[in-house]
């Protein structure tokens, strides 16, 4: 891992969770042409599988679509647990039960934001199982999913759209079941 002190007008020490994302050679040209904003969003998903089949959502988010797991942002001063309840009725109109916790899993990465503006985006997910109890399937109107589907587990590669990865680690923590619950 590198190390780097943001220096100009943020200040901020950013630590890479991934080798050579970050290096200070290329910090310090981002600091002097660009502002650095960090921006933390924690979230609340749910895997909820049913006969071999994957509930899904697609998001429709920064101009390109990805099927990902039902659930998002928790607002200030919600449980997670209550947020993915929430979340997963307002994205595929199902009511479910939270079964389990799976884990937890922290992404960092960097996108431009405004005009000469650099986000140092850091997404904290956690992870739940469920199962339906009550509800039918329809898709979010105005938010940021346009579409919910069962999708078989044995067909998520054949996708037209692409799934985005937190399909995937959060499959890899509903298999293996790590007693840290991090993948």
């Amino acid at each position: 891992m590198t190390r780097a002190r943001l220096t100009g007008s943020t200040g901020i020490a950013v630590r890479a969770t991934r080798p050579g994302v970050f290096d200070s050679g290329v910090l310090n040209r981002m600091t002097r042409v660009q502002r650095v904003r960090p921006e933390l969003r924690v979230a609340a998903y749910a895997v909820c599988v049913d006969g071999g089949r994957l509930l899904m959502a697609r998001y429709r988010g920064r101009g390109k679509a990805q099927w990902t797991l039902p659930g998002g942002g928790i607002e200030h001063g919600e449980d997670p647990y209550d947020a993915v309840i929430r979340e997963v009725t307002e994205e595929t109109g199902y009511i479910i039960e939270v079964d389990h916790l799976l884990g937890i899993h922290s992404a960092r990465r960097t996108y431009p934001r405004g005009r000469f503006g650099v986000a140092d985006h850091h997404t904290v997910r956690v992870m739940y199982t469920g199962h339906i109890t009550g509800g039918a399937l329809r898709h979010e109107i105005g938010g940021s999913t346009d579409l919910a589907a069962w999708v078989p587990l044995d067909r998520l590669d054949d996708l037209a759209t692409p799934r985005g990865d937190l399909v995937d680690v959060a499959l890899r923590l509903a298999r293996t079941r790590p007693p840290t619950g991090h993948p």
